[in-house]
């Protein structure tokens, strides 16, 4: 194992944040969408995500978004792991890999909801944060990219039966963390507790914390019973 000395390589997170939130400001739900003539922005709820794609274009198109953006959130933390899998930060016994994946994901979770190209108007980070946990997971086994899929098709399965498109969604993410978190706790529990472990939980914990209030004013409408609801079937059939 090589160790990190954070005191001589900060650049190197900065670049990460840097990169990694313009990944975040790139947004694929306005590109389809062009595509096909239209602005998402402009139309139904105008949130560029994967739930307004879903209801204006049908499913397929609603899960094509969901896969670029999943991507999105997920690729640049594999990247991250593979390039300081080797490492230790100096003084700890915490892996750089385990903290970079999850501090790029964030990176690109805050790139997607506050985007500098769209005025600091995003999306709300859903398909990007489950995306970046299913893959962060499967860096611990590939066998997570099974299990992940599991768990995504509960989402799916709660959706299609509760018709809360949000509630399960963030649902969906806070498993994930709760997962993840417990994974680092059993790994790391019997260490000492340093500054770079707390900062990554913290950042776990943030990342849950965007997304919940990216989606306060669908949070607000469900306790209000306004919510709409998100029908799979009337969506499977507007795809046909």
């Amino acid at each position: 194992m090589e160790t990190f000395y954070i005191s001589q390589d900060w650049w190197q997170f900065l670049l990460l944040a840097i990169v990694c939130y313009f990944i975040g400001c790139f947004n694929f739900a306005r590109l389809i969408s062009r595509k096909k003539n239209r602005d998402i922005t402009q139309v139904g709820s105008g949130n560029p995500g994967t739930m307004n794609m879903t209801r204006e274009f049908g499913l397929k198109i609603g899960f094509i978004t969901f896969l670029c953006d999943a991507l999105k959130g997920g690729l640049p933390a594999v990247v991250s792991y593979f390039l300081y899998r080797n490492s230790v930060f100096a003084g700890t016994s915490l892996l750089v890999s385990d903290f970079t994946r999850y501090f790029v994901g964030l990176c690109v979770v805050i790139g997607h909801i506050f985007p500098v190209t769209m005025k600091f108007k995003g999306g709300k980070g859903i398909a990007s944060t489950l995306g970046l946990f299913w893959m962060c997971l499967a860096c611990e086994n590939p066998w997570w990219l099974l299990f992940g899929f599991g768990c995504l098709c509960i989402v799916v399965l709660y959706i299609y039966t509760a018709e809360w498109g949000s509630i399960g969604s963030l649902l969906g993410v806070s498993g994930f963390s709760i997962i993840q978190l417990t994974i680092f706790i059993l790994r790391y529990g019997k260490y000492p507790v340093d500054a770079y472990m707390v900062a990554l939980y913290l950042i776990i914990f943030t990342i849950n914390v965007l997304t919940w209030v990216a989606h306060h004013k669908n949070l607000a409408r469900v306790f209000a019973g306004e919510e709409h609801r998100t029908s799979i079937k009337k969506l499977a059939k507007k795809s046909k």
